[in-house]
């Protein structure tokens, strides 16, 4: 018995020293003198769903709320102008066509940053890259018809639990899938089946209120990706087939969101775009570890733009961050319990 509370006296002694040791890297990031690293701090913090503590403990809510308004995207009012995305048809005969590989290699040598080609059984139709920016990791995945992509939900929205993205990948015979909106998620906790904003699944709305106003990202009747804010009424008229929630909006018809400050925090993240030819563009982040921090909204305008988006938007992000490629997770995921239960996901059949 005296080694047994020996070594728990030293199990407990070694974990308060580390609790007090980052405790004081804390104290030391929020009230030292970088600005810059503190406000980087303070939202990452304040975008996960169990950190907040971490900086409102510190610097209370008023402040934080100082230092978020002075480092997010501004406001974008602008909805996407189909006119601007021209899908080439099956003859080809008038359209400007881009050779996908020829954009994602002009766009990797003007990020100048490390990247390989995934080769993974690949499908045709579909190229994906693994791209290293400065403080993050990511896989972008070229999907060159984007009547393959649509939201699915997890079939029993606002009760029970949701689905992994795996499942409704399987489920729906989806060959790549991402993550999709955001959902109800106090702290953590949260069964993953309750979305905050819309759902629009095979033109019929599934979730959202009719006169509700939310940040739309989706489908039209024609294949191409809207971003904007409208009323769910709003959306079905304008031929919404599929859509979801969330944000922010990070590029409108080839205008990007005004970055204030830093933009954001460092972060996993999931994003959407799509390019003037049709191409829809998704990218997934890694981050909170140490081989990829984690990246801005205003890294994801740069990527988005760099492989040619007119149009893209932030998707959930965190530790619901993932990429499921013919079979299996293709990116390194910050949860610690495993897959999350989340209520929708982008799918690629």
């Amino acid at each position: 018995m005296k080694y047994v509370g020996r070594t728990l006296l030293v199990i407990l002694t070694t974990v308060g020293m580390l609790v007090l040791f980052l405790l004081g890297v804390i104290f030391c990031v929020e009230f030292g003198p970088s600005e810059s690293a503190r406000n980087l701090f303070v939202n990452s913090a304040m975008e996960s769903s169990a950190g907040k503590f971490l900086a409102t403990g510190f610097l209370g809510k008023e402040k934080v709320a100082e230092i978020q308004a002075l480092n997010s995207l501004g406001a974008v009012t602008e909805v996407t102008d189909s006119s601007m995305i021209q899908i080439p048809t099956e003859d080809h005969s008038d359209d400007v066509f881009i050779d996908p590989k020829e954009l994602a290699r002009d766009a990797l040598s003007k990020i100048n940053k490390k990247t390989d080609y995934v080769d993974l059984a690949p499908e045709e139709g579909i190229e994906i890259y693994q791209v290293y920016g400065s403080t993050y990791r990511a896989k972008v995945a070229l999907i060159h018809d984007p009547s393959r992509v649509s939201v699915t939900n997890c079939g029993h929205l606002g009760s029970g639990y949701g689905m992994t993205v795996s499942d409704m990948a399987s489920s729906n015979g989806a060959i790549l899938a991402v993550n999709g909106g955001g959902f109800e998620d106090e702290d953590g906790h949260g069964t993953g089946a309750i979305p905050i904003g819309i759902v629009i699944q095979d033109n019929q709305l599934m979730w959202g209120e009719r006169g509700g106003t939310y940040e739309i990202i989706g489908f039209d009747s024609n294949n191409i990706l809207v971003v904007g804010n409208m009323t769910a009424q709003q959306a079905l008229d304008r031929g919404m087939k599929t859509a979801l929630s969330f944000g922010p909006i990070l590029l409108v018809n080839g205008e990007s969101a005004l970055v204030n400050g830093q933009g954001s925090g460092l972060n996993p993240r999931t994003a959407i775009g799509q390019a003037k030819d049709g191409t829809v563009i998704l990218t997934v982040v890694d981050g909170r570890q140490p081989s990829s921090l984690g990246a801005t909204y205003a890294d994801l305008i740069d990527l988005m733009k760099e492989f040619g988006a007119v149009n893209a938007a932030n998707l959930d992000g965190g530790s619901s961050s993932v990429m499921w490629y013919n079979g299996e997770f293709i990116n390194q995921s910050t949860s610690l319990i495993g897959v999350r239960n989340i209520p929708t996901a982008i799918l690629v059949k």
